[in-house]
């Protein structure tokens, strides 16, 4: 079932996506050659814990983290850990906080010292193709518009949507209905209307859209070996259109 938020249910999902998208920009101030994936979740955590906010990550089907890290060919669920970053890589981070309840859920793929510019334009249409996506987020539109729109921009630059794995609602959980596809025809499933919260989450590979799960259960990678971008944003439906919840000014 899909739930429709009031203006109360809002306010909070306002609060919880303000703290994921500030903790995701203190994150990139931290990503730099030589610090560890593990110093990453470490801060995150402290960070949530002085908003008042409980991680939804960790604990989740007995994930061990507060955020996933996701480094070059990891796609997405990378476990923090004693990986040492360095200069070239990419790093995908995805947070999520409740408060008071109510779930934010942001993700960001961040450069490690100077990458090279294949590599930085996966990283920007990536972006973009989240920016496509959020278009699409208004009454009267239907939920397979988004991914339509995604997956036109994606493959326009030559990349590929990973289609595994999907964006999703939600509110007082961290995933619920609808399923948010980052593929497929237009004009086809539920239809939008305001109340709406999703969380739009392209993930975006350089080469085949096929991926794996390695052999910790959790750490999805590419097939090919090749890089792999991820970025998620919490949007609300609102009469006038989107608006984005895990934005920091």
């Amino acid at each position: 079932m899909i739930t429709i938020k009031s203006e109360s249910e809002l306010k909070l999902m306002r609060v919880s996506g303000k703290v994921v998208a500030q903790a995701l920009k203190e994150l990139g101030k931290l990503v730099e050659p030589g610090i560890t994936t593990q110093e990453l979740d470490k801060y995150a955590n402290d960070f949530l814990k002085k908003c008042d906010c409980a991680p939804a990550f960790l604990g989740y089907h007995g994930y061990p983290s507060t955020i996933c890290v996701s480094v070059n060919d990891e796609v997405v669920h990378g476990m923090p850990g004693k990986r040492v970053l360095q200069e070239g890589d990419v790093v995908g981070i995805d947070i999520g906080a409740f408060y008071q309840g109510y779930c934010g859920d942001s993700a960001r793929t961040f450069p490690v010292g100077k990458v090279n510019p294949q590599v930085k334009n996966l990283l920007e249409v990536t972006f973009q193709a989240l920016n496509k996506g959020i278009e699409q987020c208004r009454e009267g539109n239907r939920i397979s518009d988004i991914g339509h729109a995604v997956q036109v921009f994606v493959e326009s630059h030559g990349y590929s949507v990973v289609k595994d794995y999907v964006g999703h609602g939600i509110g007082q959980a961290m995933h619920e209905e609808p399923q948010v596809p980052n593929y497929g025809k237009p004009h086809q499933g539920p239809r939008i209307v305001a109340g709406m919260c999703l969380a739009l989450e392209p993930m975006v590979n350089m080469g085949t859209e096929e991926v794996r799960v390695l052999g910790d259960g959790w750490t999805v990678v590419t097939k090919d070996g090749k890089f792999s971008a991820h970025f998620e944003d919490t949007v609300a439906v609102l009469p006038e259109g989107p608006e984005i919840l895990t934005r920091a000014s």
